[in-house]
């Protein structure tokens, strides 16, 4: 799969999702196999007006390339605004490989403003969007959508041809609608149908949680390339499974303690790259992805939840390894 001068053998992509894919999530996911990663999503307007905690989520590492930076907003000149500002990259920053755009994003808080997902209803709008931010900057811009607004509104397609004439690069649609949040079956028939309806690269998402999923969902749609995103919170292994049946390989799941070493790993990374005082609450909900499974895990997540340093989070979780709590029969 080529997205311009982007090249992903597998066509293996780690999704944007916001509280989740910071930098840590996406080292760890690149390791294990993900081709490329998209930032959470940043506010075009919050960047125009030069908010700071914006600059953190924009920032990409050197070794974490290639990596698009997701913008969100539905005001063209401001979109094109902000991807212009971010297209060389935040101070401390590498320049992203991309500038995605966020057309399928959910949450009220988002659509309420008409941006994200709520864009679905007027392809007119995504196509000036779409040209805008393609005219402002030299990199490749890709758009990220939904099957539709609701159930009565499949027009993922009409979306999708709207995104090509505005000179998107590629496109990645998830199979629920807006309306669906994530509740429900993702759709793949539509994904086939964007597919159908244009000829730039087209990005399979919705309900992959294992390869012979992803497997399915390339053979099934024909698209180019499958992006992976909830399920790979607390196991980035995925990665590695789907790659190792795309080339006819044999996969050996991890081991407890390999999980254990690489949820530590995590954490480890966030810790450097924000600070305990920031990586530790938000990345309880990331351990806790991990412990799914194990005996006890409801214990051990409030354990987690209380600490405070990565010291004490090592040392909770190295103790409930040692002391067995590593079957998969979880108390929930």
């Amino acid at each position: 799969m080529r997205i311009a001068d982007i090249v992903l053998p597998h066509g293996l992509l780690l999704g944007p999702m916001a509280g989740y894919s910071d930098r840590a999530m996406r080292l760890l996911c690149r390791s294990f196999g993900a081709e490329m990663t998209v930032t959470e999503m940043v506010s075009a307007k919050a960047v125009c007006y030069g908010d700071k905690k914006t600059a953190q989520l924009a920032r990409i590492g050197q070794d974490e390339l290639p990596c698009a930076l997701q913008l969100f907003g539905s005001e063209p000149q401001t979109m094109a605004q902000a991807a212009c500002r971010m297209a060389e990259g935040v101070p401390g920053s590498a320049k992203p490989s991309a500038i995605d755009i966020n057309m399928g994003c959910p949450m009220r808080k988002i659509i309420s403003g008409g941006d994200g997902g709520a864009l679905m209803k007027d392809p007119h709008l995504i196509e000036r969007i779409v040209r805008a931010v393609t005219d402002a900057v030299d990199l490749p811009v890709t758009v990220k959508l939904r099957a539709g607004w609701d159930e009565n509104t499949l027009n993922a397609p009409d979306c999708a041809r709207a995104a090509e004439a505005g000179g998107a690069a590629a496109i990645t649609v998830h199979g629920r609608t807006v309306r669906q949040v994530y509740t429900g079956q993702a759709d793949w028939g539509i994904i086939r149908a964007v597919k159908q309806a244009v000829a730039l690269p087209v990005v399979g998402n919705g309900d992959v949680t294992c390869a012979a999923e992803a497997q399915a969902l390339l053979r099934e749609t024909g698209c180019d390339g499958v992006m992976v995103a909830r399920a790979a919170v607390g196991n980035p292994f995925l990665f590695a499974e789907i790659t190792a049946a795309l080339e006819g390989r044999p996969y050996t799941p991890p081991t407890p303690a390999e999980v254990t070493k690489v949820a530590l790993r995590q954490l480890r990374l966030a810790c450097e790259d924000k600070g305990e005082r920031l990586a530790m609450p938000e990345a309880r909900k990331q351990i806790a992805a991990y412990l799914h499974g194990r005996r006890g895990a409801a214990d051990l997540r409030r354990r987690i939840n209380a600490a405070v340093t990565y010291a004490e989070a090592e040392a909770i979780l190295l103790e409930a390894e040692a002391a067995g709590c590593t079957a998969t029969d979880d108390t929930l």
